[in-house]
């Protein structure tokens, strides 16, 4: 794994990225060389700004590529799929570098060169898949794995490693008490590892044990690690793959010496300099938006346009947040604040609207300006929610060590969440946020944020 904006990546996956960067960067080189001749070619890319129009449709194409999920696990190994989804990015790329061009003439790069830049690309593209799905589906060149031990992360560890195989790791086998998981057998017990390593070429070894004290063999593992083997925690290597830390083998003790879980003076700084900075020119430019669909709420159904409701901050201190009104004015009446469910028939018509678009989130632009929330940070629920989540959901209290935000780690990576196992895999997320925030990681996130507003997802 490949560690980018602290955030983790597979490194064939960011492999992948690189090279095809590369190849639409050559490919339309070669277009503007083969066009103009070598002559010509050095006066065209480095006089006339050519390089830096053809960065420009690199920085368009790797956009698309991304919004297109291109290099989603889930895409990565269906062929059918990656086709349709690159001929969609080469749609969408021409239509965004339509608009750069009628509003930035001198960014244009010739027709005819960018016609034949994107025959090579398109060549390019195709065979470089090709090869990526050769590689990444061969067993020759993944390393080979055991599990050591019989832990609650066996099992979604290795279904996790079967489902992408672009994380490069074949599990052979488990080592221990712990039986045959999705495929993979239990071929031996402690005392046969060294024999194990040996007879099945392992080249790495995780290690997931409920009880170590006394069972754990440290001196082999020692030993093994000096002849190049490599070893790791199952609960760190759970973290690099999924994003989060795991509440099922998650201590008390990890939380008090693992690094992060200690805001900085500097990073509290950042964090409230950089809301303001969005936040406030966003307001100002969202002011008409908001006072059309405070007409529209109003017009619709009878009550207030804006919601207003107590959820829990920073440490569990409460504030007002606020929110376009989406549902019938009254319907949780009762103190009974219900989450919204598919089809919700306390949801107007309007309502679906502004939550499938974000629209309803708008208002929270005051709470940001005001310092109740962040840009970035955990979500924040009602004080009623958050009552029966501490009392149900270990280490729930470590979500109010920073504040709030509108979006964050776990919105973007999970949907909507309405139930007690949605919010306990929804605090893995946060935890895995709260350890690791910096500025590369919020950039992360909002870009992914961006993703899922263009493409409206998650919303419910």
């Amino acid at each position: 794994m490949v560690r980018l904006l602290n955030a983790y990546f597979p490194a064939r996956t960011v492999l992948l990225c690189v090279t095809e960067l590369l190849l639409v960067t050559l490919g339309l080189v070669g277009g503007t060389v083969i066009w103009t001749g070598l002559v010509d070619a050095d006066l065209a890319l480095f006089y006339e700004g050519g390089f830096l129009k053809i960065t420009l449709i690199t920085a368009v194409v790797f956009v698309w590529m991304y919004y297109f999920d291109l290099y989603d696990s889930t895409v990565l190994g269906n062929r059918r799929e990656v086709f349709t989804r690159i001929t969609q990015v080469l749609g969408t790329t021409c239509v965004s570098l339509a608009a750069i061009y009628f509003m930035f003439p001198q960014s244009r790069l010739t027709m005819r060169i960018l016609g034949l830049g994107a025959v090579f690309v398109i060549i390019a593209l195709a065979f470089g898949r090709r090869l990526f799905l050769l590689v990444n589906t061969s067993e020759r060149f993944a390393q080979r794995a055991i599990i050591l031990g019989d832990g609650p992360l066996v099992k979604p560890l290795i279904e996790e490693i079967n489902n992408r195989p672009e994380l490069g790791i074949m599990p052979v086998g488990i080592v221990g008490e712990q039986p045959g998981v999705a495929g993979v057998p239990n071929i031996g017990s402690m005392d046969q590892l060294l024999e194990l390593v040996v007879n099945r070429r392992v080249d790495r070894i995780f290690i997931d044990m409920a009880e170590r004290r006394g069972k754990m063999p440290v001196d082999l593992l020692l030993e093994l690690k000096t002849c190049g083997i490599s070893i790791q925690d199952a609960s760190a290597l759970y973290e690099t793959l999924h994003g989060k830390i795991p509440l099922q083998s998650l201590k008390l003790s990890w939380l008090l010496f693992s690094p992060g879980f200690q805001p900085t003076r500097a990073s509290l700084f950042y964090k409230r300099f950089v809301s303001l900075l969005l936040a406030t020119p966003a307001l100002i430019i969202s002011l008409p938006v908001m006072l059309l669909v405070a007409i529209a709420i109003r017009l619709e159904s009878a009550g207030p346009a804006i919601f207003r409701q107590k959820r829990v901050g920073k440490g569990g201190e409460t504030f007002t947040l606020y929110k376009f009104r989406s549902m019938r004015d009254g319907c949780d009446s009762d103190g009974n604040n219900r989450p919204a469910v598919k089809d919700d028939d306390r949801i107007t018509r309007l309502g679906h609207f502004l939550r499938r678009s974000r629209l309803d989130e708008l208002p929270q632009l005051f709470n940001i300006v005001r310092g109740d929330m962040y840009i970035v940070g955990p979500r924040p629920f009602v004080i009623s929610q958050e009552q029966e989540y501490v009392k149900q959901i270990p280490f729930y209290r470590q979500r109010w060590v920073v504040r709030p935000g509108a979006t964050g780690w776990a919105q973007v990576n999970r949907p909507y969440c309405a139930t007690i196992e949605d919010n306990r895999e929804k605090l893995e997320y946060d935890l895995f946020y709260i350890k690791n925030v910096s500025f590369g990681l919020d950039v992360l996130i909002l870009f992914k944020t961006l993703k899922i507003l263009l493409l409206g997802r998650g919303g419910q």
